[in-house]
């Protein structure tokens, strides 16, 4: 139950971070770093998601 429950939160961080994003895409200057930094942390949230779905599956506790 507990890695079902830190999965969506990390899935939901995932997507606050697209969120985030886009709005530093349209309101933001082309010299801005923000952007980037919202792709990083996106990019470290699937990495995360995918490892606790291999972890979950190869467990046994997702179905």
């Amino acid at each position: 139950m507990l890695l079902k429950v830190f999965i969506a939160l990390v899935f939901f961080a995932m997507v606050i971070s697209l969120g985030a994003g886009a709005g530093f895409l349209l309101r933001d200057d082309s010299a801005s770093r923000r952007l980037l930094s919202s792709l990083k942390w996106r990019i470290g949230l699937g990495c995360l998601l995918m490892g606790l779905l291999l972890y979950g599956f190869l467990s046994g506790q997702l179905g």
